[in-house]
């Protein structure tokens, strides 16, 4: 019998996008290097292709892959308990769309969940975004998600469904001179 995961990274491959359970809230995601299925993420939420992706990288190795620079204080930065999405002034490696037009990037490595054996499985960053249609509110449950979502999503993760989310992971801009800004 197949797992999830391995049901999973299957789609993934395929250039699939998924709905699934991250640490945070429910994610709409796809693999964050490919081109065709990051535009999929844009066109499934309505959104515009000016406001980037989330990636989630499975550990601070696989980070370095997809960014020019890893600040030293890296490991302190991570150390909070919220879940955090750090913003790296240049990225690479991943698809337009979640390299901003700035080629910056915003890259989380979540807690140990789903999604984490995911990214390790599949070797590869995944798109995480809300599962909501750009300007609806976030779903805080399975429950809640737009029909739409439901609809046109090419692969449901079935785990979790009654889980209550918890809230977005903080996002935090990495400065040029070295200090961190909070942006949400």
């Amino acid at each position: 019998m197949k797992s999830n995961t391995d049901i999973t990274v299957k789609a993934l491959i395929k250039s699939k996008t998924i709905l699934y359970p991250a640490d945070t809230i429910w994610g709409l995601g796809c693999d964050a290097t490919n081109q065709k299925a990051v535009d999929a993420i844009f066109k499934l939420k309505n959104r515009s292709k000016n406001k980037p992706l989330i990636a989630l990288v499975s550990s601070i190795d696989m980070l370095r892959q997809y960014v020019e620079a890893v600040p030293e204080n890296i490991e302190e930065l991570l150390q909070n308990e919220q879940p955090t999405t750090l913003v790296y002034p240049k990225g690479k490696g991943l698809a337009k769309g979640v390299i901003s037009d700035n080629e910056s990037v915003a890259i989380r490595i979540p807690k140990p969940c789903f999604a984490l054996d995911l990214i390790t499985a599949l070797g590869k960053p995944i798109v995480s975004t809300s599962a909501n249609l750009s300007g609806k509110p976030i779903p805080v449950t399975f429950h809640q998600i737009d029909a739409q979502i439901l609809a046109q999503v090419d692969e449901i993760v079935p785990l979790d469904k009654d889980k209550i989310a918890s809230a977005p992971s903080q996002v935090l801009q990495l400065m040029p001179d070295g200090s961190v800004k909070q942006l949400r």
